[in-house]
């Protein structure tokens, strides 16, 4: 009996040792979950812009003004959203259906109204693809007809290229969405009891640009029109278009003007830059075409100095060479 008991006595101890070291394991495995769930989580929610109030009842969620790379999820852009009395009206969508998704989770923060209506300023990647989340919602989605077009007509390749840069995780249930919705020319709308101008000066930066002017506040967001700190991009059309535009926004005197790109400014330096640049980079280029510079010299040697220090410089300043050399060549 005391041999029994013995025995039993030291059974029951090793399995109140095993279970000991059993819900240490468990814990162990739990807290390292969670540390290494935990800079994901912290990584997705702060790679998100927080919605800025830019004005009573319009936000803006900014990008970072860089190139598109899987370290910023190809967050690079501007977007935002204008609440009115009924509803809520959002102003381009971003580069994914992931993001697309954010900003509604976003809006739901803000407000428990309705989103009624997506605008799109213009068919850059950057700004577009967000809007499959919004179309399966059945929210409307509207455009300048030429944008429309070319997101038609375009959209797939880069919807393609986007895919090989971020990776199909991260750019999971994107897809082309053409706006149902769409405009030939200046149109004031009311959106979700909101007073809104969506302005078309002809091709500028895009051949459908618009800009969205919130009448009560005198918010602009100018899409692809205005970049801030960062190198506009020639996409589509020439030059004499996006300066005649730069011209019109500035006599409209917005309150604050949210570009495509680069930080909320309240004056009108973000325009006078993206101007300035657009005339420097004509003339130089035109100099090296009238000295006899061939293409491949002028994209290494055409500069323009005094945006050296703007984002996307060295990306971008021989891409906007060859497109304004290969236009001279046709004329």
């Amino acid at each position: 009996m005391g041999a029994c008991g013995v025995s039993e006595k030291a059974r029951r101890g090793a399995w109140r040792l095993a279970l000991v070291m059993w819900a240490c394991l468990v814990a162990a495995c739990l807290v390292a979950a969670c540390l290494a769930w935990a800079p994901l989580a912290r990584a997705a929610a702060s790679d998100v812009p927080v919605p800025v109030a830019v004005a009573p009842g319009v936000y803006a969620m900014l990008g970072n003004g860089d190139a598109v790379a899987p370290a910023n999820r190809g967050i690079v852009a501007n977007n935002g959203f204008i609440v009115g009395t009924r509803g809520v009206t959002v102003i381009d969508t971003g580069t994914s259906y992931r993001y697309g998704r954010a900003m509604i989770e976003a809006i739901r923060k803000i407000t428990p109204l309705p989103i009624e209506l997506v605008i799109i300023t213009h068919q850059a990647p950057e700004f577009v693809f967000g809007a499959s989340a919004f179309r399966d919602r059945d929210v409307p989605i509207l455009a300048q007809r030429r944008t429309a077009e070319l997101i038609r007509e375009r959209c797939a390749i880069c919807l393609k290229n986007l895919q090989r840069t971020l990776g199909d995780d991260e750019m999971g249930g994107s897809r082309v969405t053409v706006p149902d919705r769409t405009v030939e020319d200046t149109t004031q709308i009311d959106s979700g009891g909101r007073a809104l101008q969506l302005l078309y000066f002809g091709p500028a930066s895009t051949p459908g640009d618009l800009a969205v002017l919130d009448t009560s506040t005198g918010v602009l967001f100018a899409g692809g029109l205005v970049s801030a700190g960062r190198i506009p991009e020639l996409r589509n059309e020439q030059i004499p278009g996006w300066l005649a535009a730069l011209d019109r926004v500035r006599a409209l005197a917005p309150h604050a003007i949210v570009p495509g790109f680069g930080p909320v400014v309240k004056d009108d330096a973000a325009l006078t830059a993206t101007g300035d640049y657009l005339r420097q980079l004509d003339a130089a280029v035109r100099r090296a075409y009238a000295n006899g510079t061939g293409l491949t010299d002028a994209m290494r040697t055409v500069q323009v100095p005094d945006f050296r220090s703007y984002k996307l410089y060295a990306a971008a300043q021989p891409q906007n060479v060859q497109r304004l050399y290969l236009q001279l060549e046709k004329q």
